[in-house]
This record gives structure tokens, C-alpha cells and sequence, in this order.
């Protein structure tokens, strides 16, 4: 098969509408043309740099118009692109490229010091490119415009299947480690398909990237799909209130991702009552629940709020929530998108009943094809063609998804995964902490957050403080718990281990005591 695959978007675009915007990005506008030659030349240079089919390219920084093209060269050679948490510790983000096997790492300005830190202790990594002069660090690395300038922009032609991976994205992992989870052409398209039809998006969209295109909410919630329909990303390097409003303003933004805690910034600043939103259409809102004053602030500016549930493994969509059904099946997150199936399962894999809680699984062509490398956890996981996500949830009477609980342990904060056994083992690492147990409570500003329990060492006195500093040295500052607390004893089963449904109780009663 000829390229089939994410790749082939550009070139399509290049002769359907040359001369429409494809990317805002700091005041300097990319038509469909200008965007395609710059993914030609991307892939030219990268190939010039040994990137041959299936060869590993990450890419790691705030957002930046590199990440779509970057993305879009890998899929031209038949290549994977890798996105990198722009969050993670050096160690973090050296533990994804070693296991990514990464051939060229692609930083941004922030990540020049990362790029000397760790260039020395990956040498897999044939080439560091910078992708703007950095901040701090990285003169060893290649400059990506002078890459790109002196590329050829004739295209290429790869044999891409739909079935071919596309990216690999890492997600956190329950067993302290991250899964890279291998997104197909196929998948992303799909994704892009379903993300289409559910937000309508038209030729002349004007979108926001506004969450972080490491993720999949940011890459795939609106992006892909109005580049792939023919409209315009606009680019934002990083979240601000203030600036986000005042581009939606001048650059008459139709749509956009976002997790909750964005839109309740938005909705607070100064500026929110003033600006003019009428060319805003819709946004898409997932990661936790929209709080209803939040959904009502924006609701009351006539902006359509359709509230999703995915997760990176669906890249990311599984069901949709009208914006019209937003109050009247508050808490419910939708229903599955057009072409994804979504069921709730009992433990031995029949269907529950209505508002019956069970497992979600979910089918479809944007499901992930496994876990890169990671044989025994895609097996857990991929049952019979249904991707058990972990989420326990019930369907109601109109098939509305309602998510009651997890059943895993894994904690949203302002939108970011956090996962207790990865913090669990950072923990336990510091000499005097003994026992260790993680677990979400309720936060105003960020959803939840993480309240680490502490049983110490003998002869020790952890402080909580210095606890939470020890944590910043090993993990992203997301994951680092909000509050820590030191606890005589964890409560545990007959088989020693740790009761969580005890902790939660006990302890969100303690939080929601004054």
C-alpha cells in the first residue's frame, strides 16, 4: 500500500486548498501549501539524519508548529513519532526515549539543558535538533530551521498501511513505569473521522491548540481533525487565560479542546465578560466533568460545551455529551461516538444491566493496536478486540455513559494523569518513609489533587515539606502530592495489601470536615 497514512494529509490538503491558513502561530500565518512544503522538507531532513520505516522520532517541548510537522515528516517516511511529556524530569523523559528507542530527539527552547543532560547517557540517539535557540543549554544541538532550509521539498511517497503505527504515546503507569501506547494511521484517522462528525467541523474552522500536543486530548480533540477538514490551528505555546481569550478574539476561534480547569480560568479572568466569543462555536471539554456554574458561564456566552470521556489508548475518543443534554444528564459523559462502541461488562464479561455498574470496554477502529514493547500488559488489556479501560461505569436508560469510579487507582489533576503507584515508588525510595500509600481527593481549583499517606521509618520524623521537595527531584510537578500527611498505619487486607477504599473514606471525610 502506498502512504495510506497521516502522512498523506498534507499533500492532500496542498491540492484541495493551498491557500487556506494551516497553522497561527505567534502572529505568522502557514497556508496548506507553505505547511506541506515544510513536512517535506522535515522528512527530507530527518532522512538525511538515518530515519528510515519504523524508526523511533520524539519530540519533546512546549507547543510549537514542529510538533505537526515533525508528525506529519514521520508519517511521510513510514517513520513513528513519539511525543514526550515536556513536564518530565530528565530521568522521566531518559526512560521514555531509551524504551521508545528514540534515533532523533526534537526539543524545544526550554530543553536545551535536558538535551545536555541526558545526550550523554542515550547513545542511541543519533541527533539532538533544537527547534529555536534555547533558553539555557543545548549548543551541541542541530538547529531545525537551518535542517529544514537546506531539506529538499520534493515529496516522498513511503508505503504506509493503515495498520502501520503512526505514534507511540507514553501514558503513566500503574506499576510506576509509563506505557507507550501504539496509535495506528488507522486510529488516528478514525479518531479524526468520529472527531469530525461529532463537532461538525467544517473547511473553514479556526481551532485552538490550546492543551499540550504531548497529549491526546491536545493533538487529536480538535486539531488533527480541522487540519485534516482543511481549517486552521492556531498554535498557543503555552495556557493563559488572558492570552487564550484575547487570540479566540482576533483570530476568531471556532473551537478548541480544553480540560475544566481551563475553562474555569477563562471564565474568571477580568477580561471573560468583554471579549467578543462570537465567532466560538463549540469546545470540547474532557478530563474530568465540567462543574455546572463553569458549563452555565460559558453556556450564558452561547458557546457549546460538549463534554467527552477518552483516554490516549482510544486516541481519545469513546463518547460525547451534548452541549443541549449538558444539564439535564449532568455527570453523564455522553454517548459513544459514531463509529466507537462502548459497553459496561460484570467481571465475567456480561453485559450489565441498565445503571448496573460494571467495567467500561470499548471497540473500534481508533482503538490502540497495543503497549509498545509491553506484550503481557496489551494482553491484560486487549480482550477479544474490546480495550477494558480500567473505568468503572454504567449505562443509562438512553445510553448515556455514566463514570461512577476507577477501578484503578489513577488520579485527574487539572486535567493531567497521575498515577499512585509511580508515586508510590518515588516515595519509598526516600529513606524515611517506610510505607506509602497515594490516593485523589477533592481540590476547587484542579478537580482533584494527591494526598499522600505516610507511614515513617523507625527512629525518623518525615516532614512534609521536605517530603514534597524530595519528590519535585524525581517527578513532574503535576505528580508531586498537594498535601502529605504521617499516618501510624496504612490499613491493609488479610494478604497485605493496602485497603484504598478504607483511606478514601476515612480521609475525604477528614478533608470535607471544617
Amino acid at each position: 500500500m502506498r502512504n495510506a497514512g497521516l502522512g498523506s494529509w498534507p499533500e492532500r490538503r496542498l491540492r484541495i486548498s493551498p491557500d487556506r491558513d494551516a497553522i497561527w502561530f505567534e502572529g505568522t500565518c502557514t497556508s496548506h501549501g507553505q505547511f506541506a512544503v515544510r513536512v517535506r522538507r522535515a522528512a527530507d531532513a530527518l532522512a538525511g539524519l538515518g530515519v528510515r520505516t519504523g524508526d523511533r522520532v520524539a519530540w519533546i517541548s512546549g507547543n510549537h508548529p514542529s510538533a505537526l510537522e515533525t508528525l506529519y515528516a514521520c508519517g511521510q517516511l513510514g517513520a513513528v513519532w513519539v511525543p514526550v511529556n515536556a513536564r518530565l524530569t530528565a530521568p522521566e523523559a531518559e526512560y521514555v526515549l531509551a524504551h521508545s528507542g528514540a534515533s532523533v530527539v526534537v526539543h524545544g527552547r526550554e530543553h536545551g539543558g535536558l538535551a545536555d543532560a541526558l545526550r550523554d547517557r542515550l547513545p542511541g540517539v543519533g541527533a539532538w535538533i533544537g527547534v529555536e535557540p534555547a533558553a539555557e543549554g543545548g549548543a551541541d544541538s542541530l538547529p531545525y530551521e537551518h535542517l529544514l532550509a537546506a531539506a529538499s521539498p520534493d515529496p516522498r511517497d513511503e508505503p504506509v498501511g493503515l495498520d502501520d503505527p503512526c505514534l507511540v504515546m507514553y501514558t503513566s503507569g500503574t506499576t510506576g513505569r509509563p506505557k507507550g501506547a501504539v496509535l495506528t494511521h488507522g486510529n488516528m484517522t478514525w479518531n479524526a473521522v468520529n472527531q469530525t462528525l461529532g463537532f461538525d467541523f467544517s473547511p473553514t474552522e479556526r481551532t485552538l491548540a490550546l492543551a499540550p500536543l504531548f497529549h491526546i486530548g491536545g493533538l487529536n480533540g480538535t486539531v488533527n481533525p480541522t487540519l485534516l477538514r482543511g481549517g486552521c490551528a492556531a498554535v498557543l505555546r503555552r495556557f493563559d487565560p488572558a492570552t487564550t481569550l484575547e487570540v479566540i478574539e482576533q483570530q476568531r476561534i471556532t473551537s478548541f479542546f480544553a480540560v475544566p480547569t481551563m475553562l474555569d480560568a477563562m471564565s474568571r479572568d477580568p477580561g471573560f465578560p468583554t471579549r467578543d466569543l462570537s465567532s466560538l462555536r463549540t469546545i470540547g471539554a474532557a478530563g474530568a466533568a465540567v462543574p455546572l456554574p463553569t458549563l452555565r458561564t460559558w453556556l450564558d456566552r452561547g458557546v457549546t460545551v460538549q463534554q467527552a470521556y477518552g483516554m490516549t489508548e482510544a486516541a481519545p475518543g469513546c463518547t460525547v455529551l451534548d452541549s443541549a443534554d449538558a444539564e439535564r444528564k449532568v455527570g453523564s459523559a455522553g454517548r459513544p461516538v459514531f463509529f466507537t462502541d462502548v459497553r459496561v461488562v460484570r467481571p465475567d464479561g456480561t453485559e450489565a444491566d441498565v445503571d448496573e455498574v460494571g467495567e467500561v470496554v470499548v471497540q473500534g477502529p481508533n482503538v490502540m493496536a497495543g503497549y509498545w514493547n509491553d506484550p503481557e500488559r496489551t494482553a491484560e488489556v486487549l480482550v477479544d478486540g474490546w480495550y477494558h479501560t480500567g473505568d468503572a461505569g454504567s449505562l443509562d436508560d438512553e445510553g448515556h455513559l455514566h463514570i461512577r469510579d476507577r477501578y484503578k487507582d489513577m488520579i485527574i489533576s487539572g486535567g493531567e494523569n497521575v498515577y499512585p503507584a509511580e508515586v508510590e515508588s518515588a516515595l519509598l525510595e526516600l529513606p524515611e518513609v517506610a510505607e506509602a500509600a497515594v490516593i485523589g481527593v477533592p481540590d476547587q481549583k484542579w478537580g482533584e489533587v494527591g494526598l499522600a499517606l505516610l507511614v515513617a521509618s523507625p527512629g525518623t520524623v518525615p516532614d512534609p515539606d521536605a517530603v514534597r521537595a524530595a519528590l519535585r527531584g524525581r517527578l513532574a510537578g503535576f505528580k508531586v502530592p498537594r498535601h502529605v500527611r504521617v499516618v501510624d498505619e496504612l490499613p491493609k487486607t488479610a494478604t497485605g495489601k493496602i485497603r484504598k477504599p478504607d483511606l478514601r473514606a476515612q480521609h475525604l471525610i477528614e478533608e470535607n470536615t471544617p
